[in-house]
Parts: structure tokens; C-alpha cells; sequence
């Protein structure tokens, strides 16, 4: 037998584990990593104690500090532990849309938690990340984690996670799927996997209304709004996303991930939390598309002892319409459907201004996404937009349509809630539906208004 010195050195080496239930027949083995398994219940162990070690081991963190951070509960616990370990002071800010089991959680290890509020832009002063910066400068012998703009998280996870997955695995791998919230655990385990193993697919999941997808295909950043699973996705750039290692991206919708979710509790008697939900949904996604004999891992970040007054309740799941509720207005895609529109009109990068304005006008639309030479949506661009650059002078109709194309908004995808299309139409745009990096369809609100009063019928 092994004897830890401490708990700290419990971190890591959790279990892999095959998924046998919610895998449909044909489809490659999906394998999952129960990071759950963490002494503090989560993946966010390794990052926090590998940070904190290694900034107590420069210097940076002295006798008598104040561990300062911005946390969605489960980076919290892990340095909390450490501190409890360690004999350090820390506090925490959190957004109110975590779950109580998460605050209370933290305050155990003796904590001071800071609520604020969800809904705020990225560089509000009220948003979490920068209400623990000012904490951390005003606080005498503080020390700001920085989970989000840290390199030390990418390391943890290159270090750990990827070798321990293709460890287990025994070098049979072809694909690697991992949610993206800081970008760490995605980041990390990429670069192993492209510095030793570079044949492995590597896929990040982003839950509908975070920047990381819309980021990764047009480097433009999206308006976000918020979205009820937790851990996962961000509403800001973080350098600790390194999108160079990562294949492809995959979006998910609540009820997906939680649907997933307690699937897994239920019927693989594994005790994880939404997050996990999103990484297996696109995981299955995966393993049907590559087919027997292939073999696909995704990592279950947090457990659900985090959740039960949320997604395993099932009043809570009705409320929000998760579950078997009226408010259930289906998919963006059966709006689709329901339009019956065959043909979806584009303009390249390159197109002449006056061939878009014909577009335009054979076609009966008044804006149209723009695409690059692989087809993927890049900017908009709308009669207003064309107006304005003929009437400054700015342009000519021989310009290339990008001289007048503005950063592209409303992107979303076909399995996505019809309720989200709302929160796209309220900042005045229309939906870009996109699916595997091409624009299969655009949504404006009369589209919805037309399907809801027909399912109204």
C-alpha cells in the first residue's frame, strides 16, 4: 500500500471506464474519465494544486497570504483544500446562477465567498473575474490564481491528464472530447496529444451562449448569454485556451446536457454533473461517425453532488422546460423544416458588392451571411451596410463585399432550443444555423412566429 502524505497527492489517476448503455449499437467504444473521483469532486483539482504548488515553489505565494480567485465552485475547492493543507486564508467570487451546494461547499473548507451578478458584460467591474482582481490588489499580501489567463492550467493538464488517458488507453485512441470552460483541460490534453500523438481527433465542446465555438470558426467574438449547465464555457477570451491543438468544436444545448447527464447517473451509475452531460452527448456524437473499432474518451468534470437541487430534480427540470414541459418549443432545426427553403443564399469574401446586391434582390432577402473559401460564416453583411458604404464614398460597387461586412453574430445550430433563438433576435440580428462548419440555414422571427402559430393550429 501507498501512503499519501497528504491529500494533495490523492490528485489524479482516476479511473477510465466504458460507457455500455447510452452508446447506440454501431457506434465506436466511448471510454470516460471519472474526474469526479478528485478528492475535492472535481477535474479543477489538478490545475488548482499544480498553480498553487508551483507558485509557492517561485515565490509568488509567501507566509501569510491571501489566496484570491474567480470560480464557478469547482476551482474554488480545489484551492481551498490546498489552503486548508497549506494554512492560507482565500476567498472566493462566484456567479449567482451556481448552485448553493457549490457556496456551501467552499465556505466548509472555511472560505469567504463573494456572490455576483451572472448577467453582466465580461469587463463590468461586477463580473466575478474582475471583482476578485480588485479583491486580490486591495487585499496586503494577496495572491490572484488567474485560472483563466494562466499557462500553469494548460500545463496541469499536458502533464496529467493527456498521459494518463493515452496510459489507459494503451495507445488505441482516435478521438479525445473535452468541454471547454477556462480551456485548460481541452488545451492541455490537445498539446500532449499533438506533440506525442498527433493522429488523435481532438474535439471541444461549448455549451450554447459561451464564445469558444464561435470564436473557433470566425475569430470574431459573439454576444454571450447565459445558459443554465455550469463548469463549462466562458463569456470571455481566456489565454488559457489554446485553440491551435483543437480539431473541431461541437456546441450543446441545456437539455441535451442535462438529459445526458442523468442518463449517466441512472442507467451507468455514474454520479457526474451537467458538464458531463455536454462532453458524453458529443462524445456519442463522435463514436457513431467513426464506427466500431475506434475508440473515443471524454472526461466527466464534476460530481453531482454539486446538482441535486437542480438537473437530478425533477420539479426544477419542469420549470425550466428540460422536461416533458409545454414550453418545449422543439429545435431549430424542425423551424427548418417547417420553412420548407431549400436553398440557402451566401456571399463569399471575395464577391463583387453589385453581384451581392443583385443577390439581394433575386433572392428577397435583406442580409446574408459571408463565407471564406472553405464556406464557413465569417461576417454579415445587410442592405443598411451597403447603403452606408455607397453613400460615404467608402466604396464602389467593384469593391470586394468584405469592405462593407460587419462581425458575424447569431450563429447557432440545428439541435439547438428554439427558445434560444430569442436571445439572438433581441440584439437585432437574424439566426445563422450552422452544422459542421457550413451555414445550412438562416432563421429570422417571422420564421418563428410562422412556426409557432402553426403548432399553435
Amino acid at each position: 500500500m501507498t501512503i499519501a502524505r497528504n491529500i494533495l497527492e490523492a490528485v489524479g489517476n482516476t479511473p477510465l471506464v466504458r460507457l455500455n448503455k447510452v452508446v447506440p449499437p454501431g457506434a465506436a467504444q466511448v471510454l470516460v474519465k471519472c474526474e469526479y473521483m478528485n478528492p475535492t469532486g472535481s477535474i479543477k483539482d489538478r490545475m488548482a494544486v499544480h498553480i498553487l504548488n508551483e507558485s509557492e515553489r517561485k515565490g509568488l505565494i509567501k507566509p501569510g497570504a491571501t489566496i484570491v480567485e474567480n470560480t464557478s465552485g469547482n476551482t474554488g475547492q480545489g484551492v481551498a483544500m490546498w489552503a486548508a493543507v497549506k494554512g492560507y486564508r482565500c476567498v472566493f467570487t462566484m456567479p449567482d446562477k451556481m448552485s448553493l451546494e457549490k457556496v456551501n461547499m467552499l465556505k466548509a473548507f472555511g472560505a469567504e465567498v463573494v456572490i455576483t451578478p451572472t448577467d453582466v458584460p465580461g469587463d463590468s467591474p461586477q463580473h466575478y473575474v474582475e471583482t476578485a482582481k480588485r479583491i486580490a490588489r486591495e487585499t496586503p499580501n494577496g495572491f490572484y490564481v488567474n485560472q483563466y489567463h494562466n499557462q500553469l492550467n494548460i500545463d496541469a493538464h499536458e502533464l496529467s491528464t493527456g498521459p494518463e488517458i493515452w496510459r489507459d488507453c494503451e495507445g488505441r485512441l482516435d478521438a479525445v472530447v473535452l468541454g471547454a470552460g477556462t480551456g485548460g483541460t481541452l488545451s492541455g490534453v490537445g498539446r500532449y496529444m499533438k506533440k506525442n500523438h498527433p493522429q488523435v481527433r481532438v474535439v471541444g465542446v461549448d455549451p450554447i451562449g459561451s464564445v469558444h465555438y464561435h470564436y473557433f470558426y470566425t475569430k470574431t467574438m459573439p454576444t454571450p448569454h447565459v445558459y443554465k449547465v455550469e463548469g463549462i464555457g466562458e463569456d470571455i477570451l481566456c489565454d488559457a485556451m489554446d485553440y491551435s491543438v483543437v480539431d473541431e468544436f461541437h456546441q450543446t444545448n441545456d437539455k441535451e446536457a442535462f438529459s445526458m447527464a442523468r442518463r449517466l447517473v441512472r442507467e451507468e451509475g455514474l454520479f457526474c454533473g451537467g458538464s458531463s452531460g455536454c462532453n458524453v452527448h458529443i462524445a456519442v456524437k463522435i463514436a457513431q461517425q467513426l464506427g466500431p473499432g475506434k475508440t473515443v474518451v471524454t472526461v466527466l468534470p464534476d460530481s453531482a453532488t454539486r446538482y441535486t437541487t437542480k438537473f437530478l430534480n425533477d420539479q426544477w427540470m419542469k420549470d425550466y422546460g428540460f422536461l416533458g414541459s409545454d414550453r418545449d418549443l422543439g429545435q431549430v432545426e424542425d423551424i427548418l423544416a417547417n420553412k420548407r427553403q431549400p436553398k440557402v443564399h451566401t456571399a463569399r469574401e471575395t464577391d463583387r458588392i453589385d453581384a451581392v446586391i443583385e443577390l439581394m434582390r433575386s433572392s428577397g432577402v435583406s442580409q446574408l451571411p459571408v463565407t471564406d473559401a472553405k464556406g464557413r460564416p465569417v461576417r454579415m453583411v445587410a442592405e443598411l451596410d451597403v447603403l452606408r458604404g455607397l453613400q460615404s464614398g467608402a466604396v464602389t460597387t467593384a469593391h470586394p463585399v468584405s469592405a462593407v461586412a460587419q462581425p458575424i453574430g447569431g450563429l447557432i445550430y440545428p439541435k439547438a432550443r428554439v427558445e434560444e433563438l430569442f436571445r439572438i433576435f433581441e440584439t437585432g440580428q437574424v439566426a445563422v444555423v450552422v452544422d459542421s462548419d457550413q451555414v445550412v440555414g438562416i432563421i429570422s422571427q417571422i420564421d418563428v412566429v410562422d412556426f409557432m402559430s402553426k403548432r399553435g393550429k
